[in-house]
């Protein structure tokens, strides 16, 4: 079309956050905007809506930015929303635009195609910012709100549905609405930070958590460390913060014994951005030191899940610095000298003890790892080797690559290591999925044919849903929904055009995950796990169960 409409108007907001990449699912409630997205930008058409918002979430966080993700109106934009509640939950940038039937339709109840009720207020409950285009004239600016959004310091996706006659109306793209300044990151008061700093220059068995929040403060943490002498321990999203490889990072280690028993000795604890998430405190039942500082840029996340003896509503990275300076300028107490000890003896225990317990997996741990070079993302679905040792012994060393499905739900991994992939395309990328997941959006498959991404898919196939199975092998009389039935992996993949792999020994981990991850497109690899052997101990999730 000649004349600009809503799609050249998305794709100018577009190259004004630095997105080139869009994911999405053809409607006839979408046209102009895919329509303009792939002439001018990069379309990857994927197969269902759900994973178009999770590749345009990996894609984001793969590249510290914003991703974008188009759909259907109706059932289209319900598919999106399970995607979207992993985007709030986890607080990444997603833009998600999805479709409405004509203006004046709206509201008539009459039946008209991909029409339902209530859209909007659908996607209010699953999105951090919803907003409906009233108006071709309205459309720049709900746009640029909901970028706006986008770029505050909680993040988490913003949706924007926009009636298809609306999307045709005429456009001037040059006339979109400039960006609001970004806020100013904010900083606690000056008492609470001298209290606190007080209170940090006193321990001498000090330690730190670092939550999500603590991501985008990597060098800031790491001086304080250094000046405060403490360990640190992460959650599964504050990974990478600082590099795995630092001798003070204990990791995502805090309920294991070993874990327990630091937190007991400390004396201190240093918490930056966590939420403190029931799986990663065995539900709450963790027990923190008595003096505890707490740093969150949300003032309700300060004690809400543990009391906060100092609590610092501020953004990390310039609450991190503030604490630095003023422990520079105060006499410190002597860390205690066995301290750094103790916890280079914890970092090597809880790894070692780790290994030991998942047996034949540790040769594919050691193999992804040293296959892959350090920049490279590793993209983690919910399975039971991601959930035992990818989230924990694969090292990480930047909180970039580390991307995996916060939220704890399944299938989503491949949606967004396609996203990842497509955002570091010098670098491979690598996904552990399980043949359960994988199956909730086996269409991907042929996205990954399709798009051709430098990306290893590991496939671990137990036949079903491996950590609801040991769950019910260990706590109840019989088996209920988790033995499946599994494609033929090697036709399955000749099928879609993908190189295929299959690893069936510890010796077989090295040289094809080498070859798979120096190849220039997709791979396919089967782990058998029946052939590879069981762990030592099987691994349950830190669920509680009621007594029964």
């Amino acid at each position: 079309m000649s004349q600009p409409n809503g799609g050249d108007l998305l794709v100018a907001l577009l190259r004004d956050l630095g997105v080139d990449t869009v994911f999405g699912v053809v409607s006839v409630h979408n046209l102009p905007l895919v329509e303009a997205v792939d002439r001018d930008l990069r379309f990857v058409p994927v197969r269902h809506e759900a994973t178009a918002v999770n590749a345009a979430d990996g894609h984001g966080r793969a590249r510290g930015g914003i991703g974008c993700a188009l759909t259907s109106t109706g059932t289209g934009a319900g598919n999106a929303a399970g995607s979207l509640i992993e985007s709030l939950a986890t607080g990444s940038r997603v833009l998600h635009v999805t479709g409405q039937i004509d203006s004046h339709h709206l509201g008539a109840g009459r039946g008209y195609i991909h029409e339902t009720r209530d859209q909007l207020g659908m996607l209010r409950a699953v999105s951090a910012h919803a907003a409906a285009v009233p108006d071709a004239a309205s459309a720049g600016r709900v746009l640029r709100d909901a970028a706006d959004h986008l770029r505050g310091p909680a993040g988490g996706p913003a949706s924007v549905e926009w009636p298809i006659d609306l999307q045709y109306a005429p456009q001037d793209p040059s006339a979109l609405p400039a960006a609001r300044p970004a806020p100013e990151p904010v900083r606690p008061a000056a008492d609470a930070l001298d209290a606190a700093a007080d209170a940090l220059a006193a321990a001498r068995r000090p330690l730190v958590w670092a939550g999500g929040g603590a991501t985008t403060a990597g060098p800031a943490l790491a001086a304080l460390l250094d000046k405060a002498g403490a360990g640190l321990l992460t959650s599964n999203s504050g990974r990478g913060a600082v590099p795995e490889t630092d001798d003070r990072c204990i990791g995502n280690f805090a309920t294991t014994p070993t874990g327990r028993a630091l937190l007991a000795d400390a004396d201190l604890l240093l918490t930056v951005g966590s939420h403190f998430r029931s799986n990663e405190t065995a539900d709450w039942s963790l027990q923190l030191p008595a003096v505890h500082l707490q740093i969150d840029h949300d003032p309700a996340a300060l004690g809400r899940s543990y009391p906060a003896t100092h609590p610092l509503h501020g953004d990390a990275a310039t609450t991190l610095t503030a604490l630095h300076d003023r422990l520079t300028a105060r006499p410190a107490a002597d860390t205690d000298p066995a301290w750094a000890a103790r916890i280079r003896e914890a970092r090597e225990s809880v790894r070692a003890e780790l290994r030991d317990r998942i047996g034949p997996q540790a040769a594919i741990c050691d193999a992804i790892r040293a296959a892959l070079p350090p920049e490279a993302v590793l993209a983690r679905d919910v399975t039971v080797p991601a959930s035992s040792w990818g989230n924990r012994l694969l090292t990480i060393h930047h909180p970039h690559t580390n991307v995996f499905p916060r939220g704890g739900g399944i299938g989503q991994g491949l949606g967004m290591g396609i996203g990842a992939a497509l955002a570091t395309p010098d670098t491979p990328t690598l996904v552990m999925a399980g043949d359960g997941g994988l199956a909730v959006h086996l269409g991907e498959l042929l996205t990954l044919a399709q798009e051709r991404p430098r990306l290893t898919l590991v496939v671990f196939n137990d036949g079903g849903y491996g950590v609801l199975r040991n769950m019910q092998d260990r706590y109840f009389d019989r088996r209920s929904g988790v033995d499946l039935a599994t494609p033929d992996f090697a036709a399955l993949a000749h099928a879609t055009g993908l190189p295929y792999a299959r690893i069936a020994t510890e010796d077989d981990a090295a040289p094809v995950l080498t070859a798979a991850t120096a190849s220039d497109g997709p791979t396919l690899v089967e782990v058998d796990l029946t052939a590879l052997g069981p762990m030592k101990t099987p691994f349950t999730p830190p669920v509680a169960l009621p007594a029964r």
